[in-house]
């Protein structure tokens, strides 16, 4: 008289996707790549806070970049006058 009761649902899976992990990996990658972090550092942040950590140092880089641009762009070229004596 057992019965083997079955559960008629699908399995659901409440972990986490791939691509959230895949994500989470690209952060601590930026993070210990430009930010100078080691992995412990990184992977031992609040989620939240190691988001704005990664968004912050981004938008650095950025204006760096922008910067650099900038002074490049507004570089005046210096040329020898052809009517010296």
């Amino acid at each position: 008289m057992s019965k083997k009761w079955r559960c008629r649902l699908q399995r659901i899976s409440f972990g986490l996707t791939d691509k959230y992990i895949e994500n989470v990996y690209e952060q601590f990658f930026f993070l210990m790549y430009h930010g100078k972090w080691d992995f412990q550092q990184s992977y031992n942040l609040p989620v939240g806070l190691r988001e704005w950590f990664t968004k912050r140092l981004l938008k650095q880089l950025e204006d760096e970049k922008e910067a650099r641009e900038n002074a490049s762009s507004n570089k005046k070229t210096h040329t020898i006058p052809s009517n010296l004596p």
